[in-house]
């Protein structure tokens, strides 16, 4: 893509890298939208129908047991997102593609209720989303994630939620019926208290402002949340952790905590090109404190040291956000989700016998 084309604004990514496993690129047809109106700036929402849609995780380096994606690509357009290299294994781009190209899973809840039907089905806690946004704006529209909310309190079964959207509070009379019964928790990613640098990092998250609100909100209505400033970026974001720390603590957040950027697959050229063009003046300062980090790379696939980084930098990040958790936060244990409670309704309208 050529540097002369206009900035995108409200996307994250400005280039559509070539699908590195495929020789051709799955182009979509845009031919229904207004000409004057650039294809990158359309989202196309596809359905799409899995077979299954709980997934389970072993990577060491990940506190998730399963997760829930009810959506394929995200809206929010986060720049440095690690899901963008998934959108390729549907036959997109994870540049501009992974934003504008939405796949939308509407059977999601009655795959889970069938899953947790199951008799194999041991409880352990689903979060949604490991991967994807699940309250992006199109959780408006189709509403998957609430009636997923739905069947978890029905069943009485422990969930996660991960999310940068304040649409959360859109469910607070089921997320209040679930922490209750000490069934839900909250982690709400925040990563920067600057708008100006919100917007052009994650151009359609919620504000930095309703962020906050949001894990005030929830805190206040006895809903558990834990705030995630992910990732920590040098020389962009790198300053903010006692302020952040320090935000959310006075609204009630029990925890926080932090990890530094990791540029997997192709999000090494996407966010380069990003920070080559809104941070000119300091690009090839984060590039080098980044490949410092991960061992003169991008990115480290490596368990354990992939999320964290190493080095000299890592260790001070890592010191400051023990202190600054100290300071502002009352640093209670991430919560234990209680497992006991799960019970498969009875629709037959009789006592079971079994």
């Amino acid at each position: 893509m050529s540097d002369n084309l206009p900035y995108k604004n409200g996307r994250g990514a400005q280039i559509n890298p070539h699908n590195r496993f495929f020789s051709q690129e799955k182009g979509e047809d845009f031919d229904d939208i207004d000409p004057s109106e650039e294809p990158e700036l359309k989202t196309k929402f596809i359905e799409v129908h899995p077979k299954t849609i709980v997934n389970k995780l072993t990577s060491p380096d990940i506190g998730m047991a399963y997760s829930l994606n009810p959506y394929q690509g995200c809206e929010h357009g986060c720049t440095y997102c690690y899901a963008r290299p998934t959108h390729e294994y549907w036959g997109y781009s994870a540049g501009t593609d992974f934003e504008r190209v939405i796949l939308v899973k509407k059977n999601a809840p009655e795959l889970l209720e069938e899953a947790l039907n199951k008799k194999s089905w041991k409880v352990q806690t689903i979060t949604l989303s490991g991967n994807t946004d699940c309250y992006q704006p199109c959780e408006r529209e189709y509403q998957i994630t609430r009636r997923l909310l739905e069947i978890m309190l029905k069943y009485k079964h422990p969930v996660g939620i991960i999310t940068k959207n304040g649409l959360i509070t859109r469910d607070l009379d089921i997320l209040e019926e679930l922490a209750k019964l000490d069934l839900v928790v909250v982690n709400i990613s925040l990563t920067s208290l600057k708008e100006e640098l919100r917007r052009k990092l994650e151009p359609r998250t919620a504000s930095c402002r309703k962020k906050l609100d949001t894990i005030e909100k929830l805190s206040q209505h006895g809903i558990p949340v834990n705030v995630m400033m992910a990732p920590i970026i040098p020389a962009l974001n790198d300053d903010e952790i006692f302020s952040i720390a320090e935000a959310v603590g006075k609204r009630g957040a029990i925890s926080m905590h932090h990890q530094i950027v990791r540029l997997n697959g192709p999000n090494g050229e996407i966010f380069t090109d990003w920070v080559t063009k809104n941070y000119p003046d300091r690009a090839e300062k984060v590039l080098n404190q980044l490949r410092d980090t991960h061992g003169g790379k991008l990115s480290d696939s490596r368990f354990g040291t992939r999320m964290k980084g190493e080095g000299n930098y890592a260790l001070n990040i890592h010191r400051q956000v023990q202190l600054a958790r100290k300071r502002f936060l009352p640093n209670l244990p991430y919560p234990r989700l209680r497992t006991d409670l799960f019970s498969v309704p009875d629709t037959s309208g009789q006592m079971k016998l079994f």
